[in-house]
This record gives structure tokens, sequence and C-alpha cells, in this order.
């Protein structure tokens, strides 16, 4: 029984099964051998026939009166729960269609982060910034699952959600944005440099230097937190902020920590995180054998070649 989005979107080729961003899906999919039956709420079939699911997919919909749960109709079956590593393993290797949507996600996702900072100043509040954000990628089909911005008196926040505040000498811009399921991952600076600014992306040398196919998760993660000590910051500063992870269906896929155990397979999509108050860089990127490839980039945005991959220096207002 399929019903989490990032399993539906993945398994349903990239159609969007919300309605609420913050809503669960408004399907769940039984997967038989002798083929799948999707459980649909009544009320949302024929848009989702229509806009979203493949000819084939639509010749199996069962529909579902809305006051009733999707999955309470689809009956039981073989949880999600059950099989989440088997799950997650399956979706971590990229399709050549899936890498492309997302070469063309991540580029449009940038392009965002750049056209917005070109229209920013001092002057510009968290909120008009992250307005703005909301807008360009709404106006490219991208739905913005997550969008922080934080000016110059909020930057040792990893989460800062916008004020009214105004940015200041220095902000930083994050944002997640999902289209035909995938998620792209990116973190920007406008305003002045810091000296840390270089010290965060030799930590996120150690974490990709170790992110190879084949290589454990819970490795790759020690090897990545060793950097902060090595760069300079506090060794334990990996604790205070979640360092990223593969990603893909899901933000984090899973969200790596010490205990984490999948493989990173190729092409496998990551974004790593690397923090410290006033300090981060975060890209989604592929890591296929010949190495990494960013998928979040804009020949516009000002770059520095380091560990043999060009990343985001901060970019001066306007």
């Amino acid at each position: 029984m399929l019903s989490s989005y990032e399993a539906l979107a993945w398994y349903l080729e990239g159609a969007r099964t919300h309605v609420s961003l913050a809503g669960p899906p408004v399907l769940a999919v039984r997967v038989d051998d002798d083929g799948d039956t999707l459980f649909v709420s009544a009320n949302e079939a024929d848009r989702l026939i229509a806009e979203e699911l493949l000819p084939e997919d639509a010749d199996r919909v069962v529909r579902v009166p809305w006051h009733q749960p999707v999955l309470e109709a689809a009956g039981a079956g073989l949880a999600e729960v059950d099989v989440t590593a088997a799950l997650r393993a399956a979706r971590a290797s990229l399709l050549p269609a899936e890498a492309d949507r997302y070469r063309a996600l991540g580029r449009e996702t940038a392009e965002v982060l750049t056209a917005v900072a070109r229209g920013l100043s001092a002057s510009s509040t968290e909120r008009s910034a992250a307005a703005a954000l909301a807008e360009g990628l709404v106006a490219r089909g991208i739905d913005p699952l997550v969008i922080l911005v934080a000016g110059e008196e909020r930057l040792p926040h990893r989460h800062p959600l916008p004020t009214d505040g105004a940015l200041g000498r220095r902000a930083m811009l994050v944002v997640c944005g999902r289209r035909h399921g995938l998620i792209a991952n990116a973190t920007r600076w406008v305003g002045e440099a810091d000296a840390d600014d270089e010290r965060i992306l030799e930590v996120e040398a150690a974490f990709f230097a170790a992110t190879r196919p084949g290589a454990r998760l819970n490795d790759v993660f020690a090897a990545g937190t060793v950097g902060y000590a090595a760069s300079g910051f506090d060794a334990d500063e990996w604790t205070k902020h979640h360092q990223g992870g593969p990603t893909g269906y899901a933000g984090r896929d899973p969200r790596a920590t010490t205990l984490t155990t999948d493989v990173v397979a190729s092409p496998h999509a990551f974004a790593w995180n690397p923090s410290a108050p006033g300090a981060k860089v975060e890209d989604t990127v592929l890591v296929t054998e010949s190495g990494i490839e960013v998928l979040t980039v804009d020949p516009a945005w000002p770059t520095v070649e380091f560990g043999g991959v060009r990343r985001p220096m901060a970019r001066a207002f306007g």
C-alpha cells in the first residue's frame, strides 16, 4: 500500500497527489502482482485523470467517497512502514528521465534565486524577499515547500522564517522547491561576504569527498562532520543543526545521522547542509561514478572552485 507523498510521486511519474501542501495525498495505490489499483477521492478523480495520471493509471482508478479515507477504502495490505528501507533504496538511483527533470528543476530554482537577489537591497525586508522567491517559483510550476530568509540581525538562526525585519548588510536566502515530485534545495547569500564563507565550503568539501557510490551513509556522515574541527569550527558544531543527506522525492531521504546505513547509489541526489552561526552552504547535486554534478546552478551567480566543484559565493546586492 503506497500512501506517502514521496512514494506516490515516485511511483506515479511525478504526479501531484496533493491539494494542500500541508495535507495528505488524495489517493493511495495498492500494488498487486497483477497490477495496480488507485483509490482516489471521488471529488478529485476527474482532475487527476485529466491532468496528472498516465492513461494506464486512469484505467485502474476506484473512486472513493470524499468522506472516506482512501487508505481505508484500499483495504488491508503491506504498509509502507514495513518496507521503508526497501522503498527508499528503490527510488535512490534515478532513472535518466528523472535526472533530466531534476536538472531542469535545479537550474530554474537557481535562476529564481539569482533574479530575486538582483532586486534586493539592504533596506529590503525578509518578507518581501520571501514573497519574491515564492512568486518566482510558482511562476515556473514549482511548489515552494520551504522559504527561509534571514537578515543581518537574525543570521544565527538556522531555520529563519521570514519577518518584517530589514536584510541589512548580509542576508541568507533558502528555498526548497518541488516539481514532478522532486525537490531542489538551495541556499544563497547576498550582501557582504564573511570570513566563515570559505571555511564552511571546506566542511562541505569533506562531505562531497566521502559521498561516493557504494559508501554507507553513516560513514559519509562521519567523514563530513570531522571536517568542522579540521576547518577551525568547534568539533561539535554538527550537533547544533542537521547536516542534510540524500534528497529526491523527500526533502531529505533520509536525513543523515550516525545511524543511517543506506548505501549511496548512482545517480543519487544529495543536498548536504553544513552550517555554523552566520554561515551555511547548500545545493542539490547528483552523485555519480564520475563525481559531483551540481543541479541548482545558474551561471549568472558568482562562484569559486572548491575541491574541484564550483561553489556559490556571497553576491552583492543589486
